[in-house]
């Protein structure tokens, strides 16, 4: 366990926002809790399992079974390796929706943490978003195996990727930095959230192409903030190339934007945590 007496006590007095530059260093400073909390949330989810991190991948296999039969196969638009057209972006999404859920849950069970000793409070939804990221790349390395066995084409676009996670990262922290902030003031917040995933997975172009969508619904479709972040995923991975100046500038603002806001929302609303648990 990390040795806290090495550390300055201080708290928030009289609630007052918190500080970006004050709150940087003081991850710094805590940066070995940082990663004792990755590494507990990466190995505690495949403690006693057999197959371990392959869990992982095993929903996304499921669905994909699935949708091949009901889209590719049911609805019959040519979609070559629809297993690789599919898991590109799904597996994106999984992280996206996974770790916005689990950091409002990390927030809320260190809470009594929170009120016995000082920790940076934005270090839970940052070690979400980390262990996020690791099970992210894990299961990219997954799917390229699974594009070797299959034959579908592996390009040099394939390399764009780790930008490509960069800018959904941002956009992910933003959202868990908002969302865990909003529920811990409001507990509705974390199921009214999970209940709305799924109209919102199927809004976005994950399981069909965006084609089939008739034309004159395709404009409220593309207000969907997620189009253009998974979009930055699929296109090295299916299509082999580098998304276009207008998508990836886009998602650059959805992502700066979505962190703006939620830091704004975190920072006014975290210094009262203490009273709420």
């Amino acid at each position: 366990m990390p040795d806290f007496r090495s550390v300055p006590v201080r708290r928030n007095v009289g609630g007052r926002p918190l500080g970006l530059a004050q709150e940087l260093r003081d991850l710094v400073a805590h940066r070995f809790l940082l990663h004792q909390l990755v590494w507990r949330d990466l190995t505690v989810r495949y403690r006693r399992s057999y197959l371990g991190f392959l869990w992982t991948m095993m929903h996304p296999l499921l669905m994909m079974l699935i949708f091949v039969v009901v889209f590719s196969r049911a609805f019959r638009f040519p979609t070559p390796h629809y297993e690789t057209y599919f898991l590109s972006e799904y597996i994106a999404w999984m992280f996206f929706s996974q770790t916005t859920v689990n950091a409002m849950v990390s927030v809320a069970w260190n809470g009594p943490l929170m009120k016995r000793v000082f920790v940076p409070k934005t270090i839970f939804p940052i070690s979400s978003t980390l262990a996020g990221l690791v099970n992210f790349s894990l299961s990219l390395l997954v799917l390229v195996v699974i594009m070797a066995i299959v034959g579908a084409p592996i390009h040099a676009a394939i390399l764009f990727l780790p930008v490509s996670l960069a800018i959904l990262g941002i956009f992910t922290l933003g959202a868990s930095l908002a969302l865990c902030a909003l529920a811990v003031y409001f507990v509705d917040v974390r199921e009214m959230y999970q209940a709305a995933l799924p109209a919102v997975f199927y809004l976005t172009p994950v399981v069909y192409p965006i084609d089939i969508v008739p034309e004159i619904f395709r404009p409220v479709i593309k207000l969907n903030p997620m189009i253009y972040l998974l979009e930055i995923v699929r296109d090295p991975i299916y299509y082999g190339i580098l998304p276009s100046p207008l998508t990836l500038t886009i998602s650059i603002v959805l992502s700066l934007g979505m962190l703006t806001i939620g830091w704004i929302v975190y920072r006014h609303l975290a210094p009262r945590f203490h009273s709420q648990f």
